[in-house]
């Protein structure tokens, strides 16, 4: 079963799976509350589940299904690189964590080991991910920096640009720039980013 709320996603994975010897795609759905209902009608072996949808998160359907049917194996299925919500898919129960870049083939392999009952995700996977992960402001110039900090200030664009005395178009092109550097997609993905830092004592440091 797969849970995406990009029908062109959703149906491409479809295809994948479909085209590979001894496997079936028995429902789709689009959110949680869908999910969590076909689930319960189709009984599925393996769940491929995003982590961003309309009514919720993959843990939150995860979660659901798991207290009717703990048989049901899942594997997360997202464009989020993220250690907390790779721990936090762990805690859920998920077999396995697969990014959306990944080939078909590998897709269709996770499938395999996971209806297999192998777990390829572990408190240990995490453990040690997190400890070699490297800082994904490392590689921010000074000024992304100050933007980064701002944004977690909960300024807007027009604001930093006062703030720092330059241009809103450079505030811009700062964002645009620390987005590609930091694996994100959106400015609001940045402040979340900055906000959960900041309850730990993180600061930018941006040299002066």
């Amino acid at each position: 079963m797969i849970i995406d709320d990009h029908e062109v996603v959703r149906r491409g994975i479809a295809e994948v799976i479909e085209r590979a010897d001894g496997m079936t795609v028995v429902a789709e759905a689009a959110s949680v509350s869908d999910g969590v209902r076909r689930a319960g009608l189709v009984h599925p072996q393996v769940m491929l589940v995003d982590l961003q949808l309309p009514d919720g998160t993959g843990i939150d359907l995860m979660k659901a299904v798991r207290e009717t049917q703990p048989e049901v194996r899942a594997i997360v299925l997202t464009s989020f690189d993220d250690d907390d919500a790779l721990a936090a898919a762990l805690e859920a129960g998920a077999s396995a964590y697969l990014l959306k870049s990944v080939r078909g083939a590998e897709i269709t392999d996770v499938v395999r080991a996971v209806a297999a009952g192998r777990t390829l995700l572990d408190e240990r996977t995490v453990t040690r991910r997190r400890a070699g992960h490297e800082d994904p402001t490392e590689n921010l110039t000074p000024s992304e920096l100050k933007v980064l900090d701002l944004i977690g200030d909960g300024m807007s664009n027009r604001e930093i640009a006062e703030r720092l005395g330059v241009a809103e178009k450079t505030v811009k092109n700062h964002i645009t720039s620390l987005l590609s550097k930091m694996g994100l997609q959106r400015r609001t993905q940045v402040a979340a980013w900055v906000a959960a830092r900041k309850h730990s004592g993180w600061r930018a440091e941006t040299g002066g």
